[in-house]
């Protein structure tokens, strides 16, 4: 099957090892896979191909199973279109756009009893500062991604300057600062393999791989709450461990598993069983040659 991963320019720009290896082993699998750039994409809007798994609009081709790996505005519009045309998506374009609306997905998690902190959301900064009461809050994008736009206000200076800043026009999401241990737990998932890391939060933690650490019970259910709630089988979590329990302060879809050990052989089971699965059961069609190396047999 054709296989299309939409990706985006890595910061440093080099290819992601984990999606290479995924990569080699779909193609051992029988799989044609490509990488496509959102950024550096001719998608073709007015495509005439409109349902089916051959919808077209990129210069390369179609493909049967295009695979969201970014997160720009373009990247999800090009997704968007391409799930109006009927094409299948890994993740599915409305899990996807639901995550990227930390609105949306905020909402969404506290309503199936997910721990979330305390949010609100408003127009801009000078909203933003209006709210602080001397409990420190964290101030975020609405559609931000990677840290980036992200504020901590424990003081009254830390809003120096905030009244000069100008509106954005996606919101911004104020939250209730979770007390925790000074490092995040970030949770990845894959279908029913998940991994944990912990690592500072900073401005380039996206950059640095975490320490792995155990999965815990409490975590373990959290993410089968996630997963059933928002129809993501490849995502990441990050979670604050509060004096109350963890709480999940970030959710994104088909993250860069950082720090995680053999996430390669389950991230490509997944992708091909998800490939061949239509009103069968997932897999059982496949070559027995598949099977065996997606087992993990040599």
């Amino acid at each position: 099957m054709r296989l299309c991963f939409i990706t985006v320019r890595r910061v440093p720009d080099t290819p992601s090892p984990l999606l290479l290896d995924v990569s080699r082993l779909l193609e051992r699998a029988g799989h044609d896979v490509r990488h496509e750039r959102a950024e550096d994409m001719v998608f073709t809007v007015t495509s005439r191909v409109a349902t089916g798994p051959w919808c077209d609009g990129l210069a390369s081709g179609p493909a049967d199973l295009y695979l969201l790996k970014s997160h720009t505005e373009l990247a999800l519009s090009i997704a968007g279109a391409l799930h109006d045309r009927g094409a299948r998506l890994l993740n599915p374009y409305p899990a996807c756009a639901a995550a990227q609306d930390k609105v949306r997905a905020t909402a969404a998690l506290h309503r199936a009893g997910v721990p979330v902190p305390a949010t609100q959301v408003v127009a801009g900064h000078a909203a933003a500062a209006a709210l602080f009461r001397g409990t420190p809050l964290v101030v975020k994008p609405v559609r931000g991604h990677r840290g980036a736009g992200v504020s901590i206000v424990s003081r009254e200076r830390d809003l120096d300057g905030w009244q000069a800043l100008a509106d954005t026009d996606g919101g911004l999401l104020v939250q209730d600062l979770v007390d925790g241990p000074g490092e995040d737990l970030k949770v990845y998932v894959v279908g029913r393999d998940v991994w944990a890391v912990r690592k500072p939060f900073g401005p380039d933690s996206f950059t640095r791989p975490g320490r792995p650490v155990a999965v815990d019970p409490e975590v373990g259910r959290i993410v089968e709450r996630v997963s059933r709630t928002t129809g993501l089988s490849i995502y990441g979590l990050d979670i604050i461990e509060g004096p109350n329990g963890p709480v999940v302060v970030d959710l994104n879809y088909f993250p860069g598993y950082k720090g995680c050990v053999g996430v390669a052989e389950p991230m490509a089971r997944h992708i091909h069983e998800f490939a061949v699965r239509r009103d069968d059961a997932a897999g059982e069609n496949a070559p027995a040659h598949v099977a065996d190396l997606l087992a993990g047999v040599p």
